[in-house]
């Protein structure tokens, strides 16, 4: 008898080890979310190649061309903040694949689009499924996987998050090289068709359906909030900073973003639990995560047009050149999640801007007429830096919440991500229309590249704030 007792005690895993809602397989159960996240995150940087390609078949302006890349994000924007209660309604497993269905329609709209109107609707498309997606992503792991594996789980979602933007140009420059851009997006439909496969078969639902009272002012305030800041910003690409138009957007926009955050603190069932910004380790992990994100996304905006109008470089060798930095991130980024399990986040994060520092001061010192092995260099030494601290951070950040929040805290944190990611963006993009014009009666090559230098200032100010805020993280040793 006391021998049974003591087998059945070594059979149950402590509750401290164990997940909220176990499954028999979690990784196949994160598998299709996993191929949705890496297709709806190779999105947001895929066409920064093919902007000067489309800019002349399509014959609008390079601000205009932006909103391709920042509508794109726009959307994300609006819909991510509505994911925790999307979940409180519908099942986890219906979201995602809806999300990967939408996701389908939007590619295939974009991929036979004969105009620029038509291409941005599919690009829109596509941001609902990504808005989906993204959170839904970390909510699951948290609740799948046993928080000792939670930082490799982490590891896998870095992985997607940061080697896809990373890649994308890379994949489109090869395309370019061969077809035209519209089989960019041709090129996502078997990936999402495998993904929606693997969702439907291995997974579970996993979330809690309560069906809450809608609260439909909060979901409208959202929607102009986050929606209006992120094109206030993309609005001063074209029209200036100084712009009325401009001004008056991002004005109206904090202000009911104001609005909004305070009625959710005031809820009992907030659409955004804002509280959890109470927890000091979640503030620094996701100030740290959307500056992260910033610099990937800014720096992969800049750089494949420096290659092609700085560089004149071709832009099927654009994506080759672009090639070994992407394939530095994904080694880093499946890598520095497991390291968040056993060195600490303040040594991981410090390391990983530091890097970064030094890759884009690499870059700033490039010239036009740079040898081509110089910014390959530089480009690796970014695609260091940005994985090893994105994992730790996320990690840390999500770290410092209970199941019941853990959710809220990832809708959160990629809200804020994306919407940091899109003003990034848009105002590299400003920054690299005003440098390209300050550079006076030069070639356009030596005026571009000027205009990269100023553009790549922001993002190096970007690294320098989040080493210091790297810093102050307490609480942990430096090994």
């Amino acid at each position: 008898m006391d021998k049974s007792l003591n087998t059945e005690q070594v059979s149950v895993e402590p509750q401290e080890k164990r997940a909220a809602k176990p499954v028999d397989r979690p990784f196949l159960a994160m598998l299709g979310m996993l191929i949705g996240g890496f297709v709806g995150m190779l999105s947001e940087t895929s066409l920064n190649i093919a902007l000067p390609s489309l800019i002349a078949e399509l014959h609008v302006s390079i601000g205009t061309m932006q909103w391709l890349v920042t509508g794109y994000m726009l959307v994300i924007g609006i819909v991510l903040p509505m994911s925790s209660l999307l979940q409180r309604i519908f099942s986890t497993r219906s979201l995602i694949l809806f999300a990967l269905c939408d996701f389908i329609v939007g590619a295939v709209i974009s991929a036979v689009a004969p105009n620029f109107a038509i291409l941005l609707i599919g690009r829109m498309i596509q941001g609902i499924a990504t808005g989906l997606i993204l959170p839904l992503m970390f909510t699951v792991a948290t609740l799948i996987f046993p928080p000792y594996k939670l930082g490799a789980a982490m590891g896998m979602i870095g992985l997607v998050i940061m080697f896809a933007p990373a890649v994308g140009p890379t994949l489109a420059g090869m395309i370019l090289g061969l077809l035209s851009w519209h089989w960019i997006f041709w090129l996502f439909i078997p990936f999402l068709v495998v993904a929606f496969i693997l969702a439907a078969k291995f997974l579970p639902n996993v979330g809690d359906i309560s069906k809450p009272k809608i609260d439909w002012l909060s979901i409208i305030l959202s929607a102009i909030g986050f929606g209006g800041l992120v094109a206030g910003v993309n609005l001063a690409s074209d029209s200036g900073w100084g712009s009325p138009a401009v001004i008056g957007t991002l004005v109206v926009s904090l202000l009911v973003l104001a609005w909004y955050i305070r009625r959710q603190l005031a809820s009992k069932t907030p659409i955004l639990n804002f509280r959890v910004f109470k927890k000091s380790q979640f503030t620094t992990g996701s100030i740290l995560v959307m500056l992260d994100f910033a610099i990937i996304l800014s720096s992969m905006y800049l750089l494949p047009m420096f290659w092609q109008n700085g560089l004149a470089i071709p832009v099927a060798l654009t994506g080759i050149v672009m090639l070994p930095g992407g394939i530095v991130n994904a080694i880093v980024s499946a890598v520095a999640g497991r390291f968040s399990d056993t060195i600490s986040t303040k040594l991981l994060t410090t390391l990983g801007f530091g890097i970064t520092i030094v890759g884009l001061i690499l870059l700033l010192l490039a010239s036009s007429t740079s040898p081509m092995w110089y910014v390959i260099l530089a480009h690796i030494v970014i695609m260091m830096g940005v994985p090893l601290a994105m994992s730790p951070a996320q990690t840390f950040g999500l770290g410092a919440l209970d199941q019941q929040t853990s959710g809220d805290g990832s809708t959160i944190m990629n809200t804020f991500q994306q919407i940091i990611g899109a003003m990034a963006t848009a105002i590299a993009t400003s920054l690299l229309a005003f440098g390209s014009s300050a550079a006076g009666n030069v070639s356009h090559r030596i005026a571009f590249t000027n205009g990269v230098h100023v553009g790549l200032w922001f993002t190096l100010i970007v690294a320098i704030a989040a080493l210091l805020l790297s810093l102050t993280i307490k609480g942990q040793k430096w090994a």
